[in-house]
């Protein structure tokens, strides 16, 4: 327990180093993909949030979902890939092939739904070859392009206010 207090403690000190190299990325494209990354610890209706990006237009096939958990059963049901903190090793890589797929896939969007920093979903999203990152303000504001300040719990005010400001930046 105390030892991944330390790892945490490491990785977020890393990548607060990079984050001295940040370049802002000009993005015209139009969101067309989007990666969702959840942490289901602190939000549990990831099938609600989907629902609502679907009712905004978004095709459900064009949405890649990832979601954290602190604590999963090997055996439980998963509607989507799952990870944890275990996947994240001594030097900052993760060990997860899911992940690093979702890493390295290139969405015009990803949407960082945690308001929590925890080291590997930090990680996650400053190594994401997305063009737009979308948070909560109460994250690092290096990290995302664009923040939205409300409660995780208010999944309906943030995709409202998303597309409210995706309509005018004219990327859908």
């Amino acid at each position: 327990m105390f030892l991944n207090y330390i790892k945490d403690f490491f990785v977020k000190k890393t990548l607060k180093k990079s984050f001295q190299n940040l370049k802002n990325i000009e993005s015209v494209n139009v969101v067309k993909t989007i990666g969702l990354l959840v942490d289901a610890t602190r939000f549990a209706e990831t099938e609600l949030l989907m629902t609502a990006l679907i009712a905004n237009g978004i095709a459900p096939e064009s949405i890649t979902t990832i979601v954290y958990r602190d604590k999963f059963k090997k055996t439980a049901e998963k509607t989507y890939p799952v990870f944890n903190s275990g996947d994240l090793k001594w030097n900052g890589e993760i060990s997860s092939l899911e992940v690093n797929d979702f890493i390295n896939e290139k969405f015009d969007l990803l949407i960082s739904y945690y308001d929590i920093e925890k080291a590997i979903l930090l990680k996650i999203t400053h190594n994401s070859k997305a063009q737009f990152k979308v948070g909560f303000s109460s994250i690092d504001k290096r990290l995302n392009h664009f923040m939205i300040k409300t409660d995780v719990d208010n999944y309906t005010l943030f995709v409202s206010e998303l597309f409210k400001y995706l309509k005018l930046l004219n990327k859908i």
